[in-house]
């Protein structure tokens, strides 16, 4: 059975002032998440799945989905913050989404097979999706033992300003040990720093490894988060702010000996659009691929 890929693109980019997933950065128009599903099917994957809001359904249908017709089979689930376990309601003055493993959660109706996670506005490249594709192979009919494609820091930063990622530490033999969701990430005056929660500085390598999200995982995670989500509500349901992270569930099921994640390394160069200013240099890297010829001009005209 070939792996699902399941792409997070409920997000609405306030940083960058517009829906990026939907944003043309190729030469005809390609969205990254274009790119991203170009990869996806020619390293093996069998289908994707969509996590989107319900307000730009109909854009996103138009625009994105029509591409994929006669190439891979698409599904399109909703995440909204009153899609919520039975028994708990949403305070009224939340605004703010639930976060990524919530995101996840959203697709396990729709998935029974090993799946890859990645964020709709994140460029992964071709080996990280072969990496990844290779990894799921391997994972069909196991349970608890899940995978990761790692990204140096330093190759994941923003020129226009700070940014959010899961920062690794790593066994020798290759598997996560802790993976801690740390924000306001930047290149300062004296290296890689981010700022805790009570506002402390604490410095980074410019090789320590960060998830990107781009996760392998199979089915029985769903139940976990599941679980956990409620646990989640039970502790923070009322806290305005309070964010279900995929890094949280993950370090909590290989702190309590559930799970292990096998990280790999790829050589594929990671690069995104957080902030508006950040488009130009995707945009240049793009078309630096497409005339080495790692990607066609025009994407899907391939039978």
């Amino acid at each position: 059975m070939k792996p699902t890929l399941l792409v997070l693109a409920a997000g609405m980019g306030s940083r960058y002032g517009g829906l990026k997933q939907l944003d043309g950065i190729g030469p005809n128009g390609e969205t990254i998440m274009d790119y991203s599903i170009f990869d996806a099917i020619r390293a093996g994957f069998g289908k994707v799945v969509f996590v989107i809001r319900h307000d730009f359904e109909s854009d996103f249908k138009e625009k994105i989905l029509s591409k994929y017709k006669n190439h891979i089979p698409v599904e399109v689930v909703f995440q909204s913050i009153d899609k919520l376990p039975e028994g708990f309601v949403v305070n009224a003055e939340r605004t703010k989404p639930w976060g990524t493993n919530h995101a996840v959660l959203m697709g396990k109706d729709v998935i029974n097979e090993p799946f890859a996670v990645i964020n709709a506005d994140d460029f992964y490249g071709r080996d990280s999706f072969a990496v990844l594709a290779r990894a799921l192979q391997s994972m069909a009919g196991k349970q608890n033992e899940y995978c990761m494609v790692g990204f140096h820091v330093g190759n994941t930063l923003s020129e226009s300003g700070e940014v959010s990622r899961g920062v690794c530490n790593i066994s020798t033999e290759g598997f996560l040990t802790t993976v801690t969701e740390r924000h306001h990430i930047m290149r300062r005056s004296e290296g890689i720093s981010f700022l805790d929660e009570n506002g402390n500085e604490y410095h980074l390598d410019d090789n320590t490894l960060v998830s990107m999200n781009m996760w392998g995982f199979t089915p029985d995670y769903f139940d976990y988060s599941y679980n956990a989500f409620v646990d989640f509500l039970t502790e923070h349901g009322n806290d305005l702010k309070a964010e279900f992270y995929i890094p949280s569930m993950v370090n909590e099921l290989i702190t309590n000996g559930k799970a292990i994640v096998k990280v790999y390394g790829t050589t594929s160069s990671w690069f995104g659009v957080t902030y508006a200013a950040d488009r130009p240099t995707v945009v240049a890297n793009i078309a630096k691929l497409v005339e080495s010829g790692e990607y066609p001009n025009k994407l899907f005209d391939f039978k």
